[in-house]
């Protein structure tokens, strides 16, 4: 069965970048646990979900389907099976997509900063336990006490 393009534009148009059910989630239980951040900042690569620069400390929430999720392919065996039509296109787009998260988490480790990834699913699943990850990371990144 093939889509009307319409339909198509109308579904892809509300997929949000940022913003989505699952960085607000996180988001939600950073903040409950006195974490403070900054948002999607233009000047550090990659421009990451959530920033905390005292500690230089990058989160992304990267959704399942968009970033490659291999363990969320519904049972199917390759990223291909996924799309039924446009298949080439699409494998190109999710493949460019996991290279570039390869590139930017790179990139940030060579600059100094501490990367950490959570797939949507996982936030959605349980954003308390990423935000207790979050939370602990910062605290061994906390500088030494000087007395």
């Amino acid at each position: 069965m093939v889509r009307d393009p319409a339909v198509t534009s109308r579904m892809m148009s509300r997929v949000r970048s940022k913003n989505s059910k699952p960085e607000l989630a996180l988001r939600r239980a950073l903040h409950a646990r006195g974490i403070r951040f900054r948002l999607h900042p233009r000047d550090v690569f990659g421009r990451p979900d959530v920033v905390n620069r005292t500690r230089r400390l990058a989160v992304f929430v990267d959704g399942d389907m968009w970033h490659g999720n291999e363990h969320r392919r519904r049972g199917l065996s390759n990223l291909a099976e996924l799309f039924p039509s446009r298949t080439e296109w699409w494998v190109a787009k999710i493949e460019n997509n996991i290279r570039r998260d390869r590139v930017v988490t790179e990139t940030l480790l060579a600059q100094g900063w501490l990367v950490v990834r959570f797939w949507a699913s996982e936030v959605l699943a349980d954003a308390d336990a990423c935000a207790v990850r979050v939370e602990q990371l910062l605290v061994d990144r906390r500088p030494p006490c000087s007395k």
